[in-house]
């Protein structure tokens, strides 16, 4: 395969046309990535506006779980595009199929589903029943959480970066630390810790609210955070907590489920199972679609007219999503995740003891990261270094999403599940020369972005 295959200088002639007129109409509010114009993709590989190919971790911010434009994903599409797009909340027969399927994938207690437009309309519609449903009003979330760019879901983020001078906030959120180990925030080592920082829960409970709590909010991995993966028994007490206290457990997994973590669903992987789940972005690869699956208890609290979507469950997206997730069963995706996943992670951790500038390699499936410090034994975040990387990377062919973590010193590695470990491991070697050369110009105190 011909790839990667830079032919102009970049970005190329044409790219930079269309650059300039993104500069002078779109948003400056967009994330600020490498400066390519995407014209067309297949599978885990992308052409740009010039003619360039790139190979892509990015599966466009862990959408294109079947890969870009798989065959069998564009005809579902197209051959519903002819018949029905759209019908508000009239019963149609893709909506009421995908529900079926979410009911059936996922375990026994979560038999209903509620079939949305994006990720961030999932978490809110997840909130509002869980308020609803318990006759309370305060939600805890964690220290570095990303669950969306609306109101509620920006309330309930744990990060600045997402909601900073647009507050005052969503009232009765509380926030409690999550298990980032390489950076504990009470300094401490697992598992000697014994999952301290769950013992933080009850005492925000007794310190920080009204003791009207209706849910406990979490990702099976922390996403925009950095790829943080807690340990499994710490996903394990979470959920004994919440069951203890009778508080919901609403678990997000809009950009971890459908196979990016090696299995159908990331919580799989802890034992646990969710009062509320939210899945988005890979359900559909392409076309919005997203989808609160949970309990018919809880749901059924709901009277009809009282929750709705213009847009939600409309035929297209529907059908888009029921190919994208018989591609992810017949063709073995999950398993695909786990295999070349498991592999690539190995790979990284040999260019984590290789390299002083990489403090730590760490993944599950295809959500894989690397954590960019100036070195080892300060761990002091390196952001620059991070975008540098990025950048030389992109030079070299590996197109990536611009740097992730707290720190901004994150490299986020997703590719499409499709991808073969020939043109994974290609990716990494473009991405370990990228950091060889970068760490060297470091050392000379010349590396600038």
């Amino acid at each position: 395969m011909d790839v990667p295959r830079i032919v102009t200088e970049l970005p190329g002639p044409k790219s930079r046309q269309y650059l300039e007129l993104s500069r002078r109409y779109e948003s400056r509010s967009l994330s600020d990535q490498v400066p390519v114009v995407w014209e067309r993709a297949e599978g885990a590989v992308v052409e740009d506006v010039d003619g360039n190919r790139f190979i892509d971790f990015t599966s466009g911010v862990l959408v294109m779980n079947v890969g870009h434009c798989h065959p069998k994903h564009v005809a579902a599409i197209r051959e519903q595009a002819g018949k029905l797009l759209n019908c508000y909340d009239f019963a149609n027969v893709p909506r009421i199929m995908l529900s079926k399927k979410l009911v059936e994938l996922t375990p026994p207690n979560l038999d209903r589903a509620f079939i949305l437009t994006t990720g961030s309309e999932a978490i809110e519609a997840a909130i509002k029943i869980a308020r609803r449903y318990t006759g309370r009003h305060e939600i805890i979330s964690f220290h570095g959480a990303f669950h969306g760019r609306t109101y509620a879901c920006m309330s309930v983020g744990g990060k600045m970066g997402v909601k900073r001078r647009f507050g005052p906030m969503l009232p009765g959120i509380h926030f409690a630390p999550f298990c980032y180990c390489y950076r504990c925030v009470f300094d401490k080592t697992y598992p000697q810790c014994n999952c301290y920082c769950l013992s933080y829960l009850d005492w925000l409970v007794e310190t920080e609210t009204t003791g009207d709590v209706a849910a406990v909010i979490v990702e099976t991995y922390q996403g925009a955070a950095g790829s943080i993966i807690p340990p499994v028994e710490w996903m394990q007490r979470l959920e004994a907590w919440c069951r203890e206290r009778d508080v919901l457990l609403i678990v997000d997994e809009v950009q971890a489920s459908f196979g990016r973590t090696g299995k159908m669903f990331c919580f799989e992987h802890y034992g646990i199972t969710p009062n509320l789940l939210c899945l988005g972005k890979g359900i559909s690869c392409g076309v919005p679609c997203s989808a609160v699956v949970g309990e018919s208890r809880i749901m059924d609290i709901l009277e009809p007219g009282s929750m709705s979507s213009t847009n939600g469950g409309n035929p297209l997206s529907c059908a888009a999503a029921l190919a994208s997730i018989e591609i992810v069963e017949r063709e073995g995706l999950c398993e695909n995740a786990a295999k070349v996943g498991s592999k690539m992670l190995e790979q990284l951790k040999e260019v984590e003891k290789e390299h002083e500038i990489v403090g730590e390699a760490r993944g599950i499936g295809l959500a894989i990261a690397v954590e960019i410090v100036k070195d080892k034994t300060s761990k002091e975040p390196a952001p620059d270094l991070t975008k540098l990387i990025i950048r030389r990377a992109f030079e070299k062919g590996l197109l990536l999403i611009a740097p992730i973590g707290l720190f901004g010193n994150v490299i986020r590695i997703a590719p499409p599940l499709v991808i073969t470990w020939e043109l994974a491991e290609r990716g990494l070697k473009i991405l370990a020369d990228a950091i060889a050369e970068v760490e060297a110009l470091a050392k000379v105190g010349a590396a600038r972005v």
